[in-house]
């Protein structure tokens, strides 16, 4: 005899940068189990590598291609497949290191955390397009979460930075042809963005400090020396921490 099937809820979620709107289930048990041996094992590519599977499998709208999504766009969809799979309040501890007579207080601190009070902030206006020169500008584009999974892989933190700004690259146009990404060898756009003297590099620097960010601001306050402590909470694993 066959056993009974539980029907499972679908939810809605529009994302916050592509504006896509995809239709979702949540997670089943057996996808939660892969996910908390992802993390307990504290491997950050296997980690990345279960949540774009989970969210794969969870999709249910068409031509989603999580690789291509932003990967501010990801870490929402994630954080909502997430609070309707297990639960909207997520508990997190801090440990307080407010002084007290010369010394740290240490007392570990319960926060609770509503994941559906976590939006996408910016801290200025994104400018995508950047003057390099009089003539010569290059377009960048959102991180792709393809780009995320790349770089988990890498330890070396100038690698990680040129990696990014590479994978992120639309077009150049030098005032009279467009170079588009997408028809132009990795190592070419490597090599461009290798001959960009420091001013001009540090223009497209500040296009990834500006990129939009999950943040929740939490308040809470120490029952042991009383202080009172406002953290702003950032990115996806600080609100699994």
């Amino acid at each position: 005899m066959a056993l009974p099937k539980i029907d499972t809820p679908i939810y809605d979620v529009t994302l916050p940068l592509s504006k896509k709107q995809i239709r979702f289930r949540p997670f089943l048990v057996k996808e939660q189990k892969n996910l908390l041996m992802a993390i307990e094992a504290n491997d950050k590519e296997t980690i990345e590598k279960n949540i774009k599977q989970v969210l794969h499998n969870c999709t249910l709208t068409d031509g989603i291609e999580i690789d291509k999504l932003p990967v501010v766009d990801v870490e929402f969809y994630f954080i909502q497949l997430r609070a309707k799979s297990v639960g909207e309040i997520v508990e997190n501890k801090y440990v307080c290191n407010h002084e007290v007579n010369g010394k740290e207080c240490g007392n570990v601190m319960d926060v609770d955390i509503n994941l559906m009070d976590i939006v996408v902030e910016s801290t200025g206006e994104l400018k995508d397009e950047i003057q390099l020169t009089d003539k010569l500008i290059i377009k960048l584009r959102y991180p792709e979460y393809s780009t995320v999974e790349k770089m988990a892989s890498m330890d070396n933190s100038v690698e990680v930075a040129f990696k990014l700004i590479v994978d992120s690259i639309d077009y150049i146009f030098d005032g009279d042809q467009y170079y588009y990404a997408n028809e132009t060898t990795t190592e070419e756009l490597m090599e461009f963005v290798e001959s960009l003297n420091q001013e001009q590099f540090s223009r497209i620097e500040e296009f990834f400090k500006e990129l939009p960010k999950l943040r929740k601001r939490v308040e809470v306050t120490c029952i042991k020396c009383g202080y009172h402590h406002v953290i702003d909470v950032e990115g996806l694993e600080n609100f699994f921490g």
